[in-house]
């Protein structure tokens, strides 16, 4: 099987789509081979059942031009970065072989967020090693990236995506997801703002997102590492 170029790993079916969704849509627009690793089913969401999830899961994939949609079977609102989840999902990162892989930032309201952050982070080099007691031939992603849209409290981006052309698709994909979106003014981190209608706050983040590197809509990441550019000529962004 050829191997991914971005694989986002999540803990939630609709997170990738949230935090995600547009540089998704970019990155498959581009002829880049994309994916989604579902840590849960996302079974005890407040609302919709496993299988419903599982349904708006498969469509918004379709919206989102994935090669791959995946799940890995972990316990929603128990994820643990253990012994045994790390096997886990070192195994499907082996199999899957993402180049880069996306996943939380490294705090969050919800538990599984945050668990989920370092959990895919150390399964990524784990998978690398050729020893390890998982199935498949080692392999380690070229990179780790943490989406920071809809966090506060967090450092300045890395870098920021310019989904200009790819928003009105990240909507489409979340609009998939009528069980966990429909009507509601917040959703997760996602929270009310003079009671917009969730579209709309999903669209003030990304254009405020956007407004850092001059462009209509952004989303942000962090990585640990400092971003390199070839020349002082290809420096982008306006200072003035």
């Amino acid at each position: 099987m050829t191997g991914l170029d971005v694989l986002a790993v999540m803990a939630h079916p609709d997170d990738a789509e949230l935090l995600c969704g547009g540089a998704l849509v970019k990155s498959a627009d581009s002829g880049e081979r994309t994916g989604i690793l579902d840590l849960t089913a996302g079974e005890l969401g407040s609302r919709g059942s496993r299988e419903l999830r599982r349904r708006e899961a498969e469509r918004a994939a379709e919206v989102l031009g994935l090669s791959i949609r995946r799940e890995a079977g972990l316990p929603d609102g128990n994820i643990r970065n253990t012994g045994e989840s790390r096997l886990k999902v070192a195994h499907l990162i082996r199999e899957l072989r993402p180049r880069v892989v996306v996943t939380h930032w490294l705090e969050g309201r919800h538990p599984d967020h945050r668990e989920a952050a370092q959990l895919v982070y150390d399964a990524a080099f784990l998978a690398g090693l050729r020893n390890l007691e998982a199935p498949g031939e080692p392999f380690r992603p070229h990179k780790v990236v943490h989406a920071l849209a809809f966090r506060e409290g967090v450092p300045d981006p890395t870098f920021v995506v310019d989904i200009s052309d790819s928003f009105e698709r990240k909507l489409e994909a979340l609009d998939c997801y009528q069980s966990q979106f429909e009507g509601v003014t917040a959703a997760g981190e996602v929270f009310p703002g003079e009671d917009r209608p969730f579209p709309e706050q999903v669209r003030a983040h990304a254009a405020r997102d956007g407004a850092r590197i001059r462009a209509a809509y952004g989303e942000p990441f962090w990585t640990r590492e400092t971003m390199r550019t070839s020349t002082l000529g290809a420096l982008q962004v306006s200072t003035f």
